[in-house]
């Protein structure tokens, strides 16, 4: 049996999923244009900041993985068609859902020593990082879900309880 950390990230790592679908199905709804509109925000447009998500997500898992975390700039457009960047994507959340079902107690009390975009290095523990891992997802959706009610596209509802909540019907 898996500790209750072990199964929160898991659940993370599902809503995770299940949010994405709803944000990029909504985000979906624009053209290109109003996906990639220079908007005030970190990363400057909806798809610069979807792309945002995915190098962040490539980083953190290479790290948790034992690998070299990816050498891209925080800003980088990984993925200049949407399609594209939808499908890789649904690649990553299926990455990121193996990963949470694999978790174990060791892995949760160990640390990583990596170097982070700016050349320092830290030491931090695991549960930390994963912790951190989800939250920066979330708040950068958050970001996306803003610049939607800037255009004709309803945001769609991303409170955790309502995404995961199992269909009554």
């Amino acid at each position: 049996m898996s500790s209750p950390l072990i199964r929160n990230f898991q659940t993370l790592a599902r809503y995770n999923r299940l949010a994405n679908q709803r944000l990029y199905d909504v985000c979906a709804e624009l053209g290109d244009a109003e996906r990639k509109r220079v908007r005030p925000a970190f990363f400057k447009s909806i798809h610069g900041t979807l792309n945002h998500i995915m190098v962040g997500d490539r980083v953190w898992l290479a790290r948790f993985e034992g690998g070299e975390a990816p050498s891209a700039a925080l800003d980088a457009i990984l993925y200049d068609d949407f399609g594209a960047l939808r499908e890789a994507r649904e690649a990553e959340d299926a990455r990121i859902e193996t990963f949470a079902a694999g978790l174990t107690e060791d892995f949760l009390s160990s640390s990583i020593r990596y170097v982070n975009n700016e050349g320092r290095v830290f030491d931090d523990p695991n549960d930390l990082l994963l912790a951190h891992f989800f939250n920066h997802q979330t708040h950068h959706r958050g970001q996306v879900h803003d610049m939607l009610t800037q255009t004709d596209a309803a945001p769609p509802v991303l409170d955790m309880h309502r995404v995961i909540r199992p269909d009554p019907g």
